[in-house]
This record gives C-alpha cells, structure tokens and sequence, in this order.
C-alpha cells in the first residue's frame, strides 16, 4: 500500500519577497527625496572694480642734500643738509623711522659718544632754504641728538604721522661732530682718534601704511 506525500509550499516567502521590494522602493524614494532641492542665484551685472593702493615713499635732495661730500669736520662742527620726503603712492603713511649705514665702519659711526651725532627737524607749512638754513613755516624738532652708531642698530621715530598720500616732509638734517679733547705729539696722531676718518653713509627713512580703515557705501 502507497503512502501519499503532499508537500505545501514554505509558509511566508513569497511575503517576504514582496515586502523586501516594497522597502528597497521606499529607501529609493527616501533617498531621492533628500538630494532633491530648488535652486536660485542673484549677481552683480554690472562687474565690480577692486584694487589695491600703493605705499611709496621717495627722497629728493633740497639744495646738495646728501649728494655733497662733507670734508674735513672739527669737534663743534655743525653741518645741516636738506631732504625732501614725498608721499608718492596712493596710500598714506605713519611711524616713519630713520636708520643709517656706513659702508666703511669707523670710531665716527661706532662710538656713540665721540662719534657723529644728528637731529632732525623738520619745516611744516613751509619750505627749507638750503642757503641760509631758515623755515618758511614752523620748525619741528623730530629727533633729537641721537648718535650714528645708535642708529646703524636700532631705527630711531621720526614722525608718527599720519602722512597723507601726496604730501611732502620738508626736513633738515644737522650733522655734528661733538665737542672732545685730543693731543697729537710731534705728528703722531693719539691712539683710537677720531682724526683723519671717514663714514660712506646711506640714511633710509622706512614707514608703515596708514591704519586700516572700514568703509561702508
């Protein structure tokens, strides 16, 4: 006598088939959903112009300025000497300092008490006459007696400012070789004199731009 085995089909499948669909189209239209977005964009039409300004600052000689050799100083000797400084850029400075340096270092440049001495002054609402040395507008005093060999290390404040662009600094530069003792014997020059030497200076006046501004328009 044959038995008959009737097989049923596994309970659930095919629901999970149909449910795993179902879900896969849900995830894909959540997904779709997070990308999607509108869009919109505003410009200029007409293009903006920016541009950056200059900082420059140049030195001219009033009178023989520094172009002229100074010879044969004696202690007490004062010699002043003109310079003109112009705002030539587009921005205005400030701090403008002074330094200086000799290309043939000697005790003029680096004895700081014997040594050459300078101060500054400038003519403001005027102009210097080179000739006589007199100010057709107020003099400033800018920086006073201050050694050479100080300033071939550390610049020295001149002019705080601010200097508007296109201005002109009217200065004088006095020059002296302080007041001091020496005794030459039968020719012979003392040791470590201040006699018989000479400086090749170059003088640089340095600035900074004019403080930062906010602007609204």
């Amino acid at each position: 006598m044959n038995k008959h085995v009737q097989t049923y089909p596994r309970p659930g499948r095919g629901r999970l088939v149909a449910a795993t669909a179902v879900g896969a189209l849900g995830l894909a239209v959540t997904v779709g959903g997070v990308y999607a977005s509108l869009n919109a964009t505003a410009f200029n039409a007409t293009a903006q112009d920016v541009g950056s300004g200059t900082l420059e600052l140049t030195m001219a000689n009033n009178g023989t300025g520094f172009s002229q050799q100074i010879a044969d100083l004696a202690p007490g000797d004062r010699v002043n000497r003109y310079v003109s400084l112009t705002q030539d850029g587009s921005l205005g400075g400030r701090n403008l300092t002074l330094s200086v340096s000799d290309a043939t270092p000697t005790k003029l440049t680096t004895d700081a008490t014997n040594g050459l001495k300078v101060t500054v002054s400038a003519c403001t609402g005027g102009t210097w006459n080179a000739t006589d040395g007199t100010c057709s507008g107020t003099v400033q005093p800018l920086l006073g007696s201050t050694a050479l060999a100080s300033l071939a290390s550390t610049p020295a404040a001149v002019l705080s400012g601010p200097l508007a662009a296109g201005s002109v600094t009217h200065l004088q530069m006095s020059l002296v070789l302080p007041d001091q003792t020496e005794t030459t014997v039968n020719g012979t020059l003392p040791a470590n004199t201040i006699q018989g030497l000479s400086a090749k200076l170059t003088w640089t006046f340095t600035e900074q731009q004019r403080e930062a501004s906010t602007a609204n328009g």
